[in-house]
């Protein structure tokens, strides 16, 4: 029977007997086929001992890998209980609650100080309420593209350290309240109990859950506006609130791009047309509300008309920014990323708070 007629495949593996290719056992015939085969398979050609061993050559690495784990994790315990409090965010603070010194001027060294301090008492009460979150949502994160990574979904922190480092926080906000003025810190106190309750259970009902998140960052301005005595604008309140509706709906929508809706159960109530329409109509409102504070409202008001004109369009450049960001750009999962490394929008900032200065600098006090 001619071998080279009624078996070509197998021609590779006889056709050199002195010296044959290693075999790849993955790539033999089917049993049907290997009856075809005029003479049985060679087995001085297959591979060297040394060669059936190249697949396993990771399996010595595992044992390293497993023991540098630990290592690694009991080296970046700080580093993780630090980024647990999210440091990245206390941005926000410094952003917000020195909002309440536009309207009070000319400006005193104890004001700053008061500032400070209410900057103090917001930074450790979102630490609390940062730790809580991750705690109770430790298992949803798991299930996000990029909230999988942090320290308790991760396990590099266990949920007791988180316990703990909780008890801490919350005692030294407490020595935070009793050593600031009498009573002046009921704002911190009612922001925690709704950071508190939107972690229990209101975090899953739609539009509530981004209607607090703005609503925390408006008592930041009230705890401001009670440290130093001043008066706190309705209309800069209003522009406070629903600039930070805008971000927070902005947030909801880049999740669901990202992630999909299991990640979390509020955004069940929500699509992204229904999202895109809510988004430009709090950012009208906040150009609208911020227009509206500055001819009214603002300490600097009265024979300030220029302010106004050269201020609103950055306002307004910096919304149609974000929107450009999130609605083309598919971006807005970190409003604080999005706001403060973004290079036009620094830009743009740094031209608003320069008019604003120049405005402050030139009015007249009292």
């Amino acid at each position: 029977m001619d071998i080279t007629r009624s078996s070509p495949a197998p021609l590779r593996v006889v056709a050199v007997p002195p010296e044959p290719e290693p075999v790849d056992l993955t790539a033999l015939p089917e049993p049907a086929d290997l009856t075809a085969l005029s003479q049985p398979v060679d087995l001085t050609s297959l591979p060297e001992p040394a060669d059936l061993t190249a697949p396993s050559q990771p399996a010595p690495d595992r044992p390293s890998t497993a023991a540098a784990v630990p290592e690694e994790r009991r080296r970046g315990r700080p580093r993780d209980l630090l980024a647990l409090v999210r440091p990245g965010q206390w941005v926000k603070n410094l952003a917000v609650v020195p909002l309440a010194l536009l309207d009070t001027h000319p400006w005193g060294a104890a004001d700053l100080l008061r500032t400070g301090w209410a900057v103090l008492g917001f930074t450790l009460a979102s630490a609390v309420v940062y730790v809580v979150n991750d705690l109770a949502d430790r298992e949803r994160d798991r299930l996000h593209p990029v909230k999988r990574h942090r320290p308790i979904a991760s396990g590099r922190v266990s949920p007791a350290v988180a316990t703990a480092l909780t008890g801490l926080l919350a005692l030294a906000l407490t020595g935070w309240a009793v050593a600031g003025p009498a009573w002046q810190w009921w704002p911190t106190a009612l922001y925690l109990a709704l950071s508190l309750a939107y972690s229990q259970g209101l975090k899953h009902v739609p539009l509530v859950d981004a209607f607090i998140v703005a609503t925390g960052f408006v008592l930041r301005l009230l705890q401001g506006a009670l440290l130093i005595g001043g008066r706190l604008s309705e209309w800069l309140a209003l522009c406070v609130f629903s600039l930070c509706l805008m971000l927070s709906l902005g947030k909801r929508r880049h999740e669901m791009t990202a992630a999909g809706r299991a990640h979390r159960p509020a955004l069940r109530g929500y699509t992204l047309a229904f999202l895109d329409h809510l988004v430009v109509l709090v950012a009208v409102l906040t150009a609208v509300s911020y227009v509206l504070y500055l001819r009214d409202d603002a300490a600097l008001a009265g024979g300030t008309s220029f302010v106004i004109l050269l201020s609103a369009p950055c306002a307004v450049f910096g919304l149609a920014r974000y929107l450009q960001l999130l609605l083309v750009e598919e971006g807005g999962g970190n409003p604080v990323h999005v706001l403060f490394r973004d290079r036009a929008t620094l830009v743009n900032a740094g031209l608003w708070a320069a008019l604003v200065a120049l405005a402050l600098l030139t009015h007249p006090s009292g």
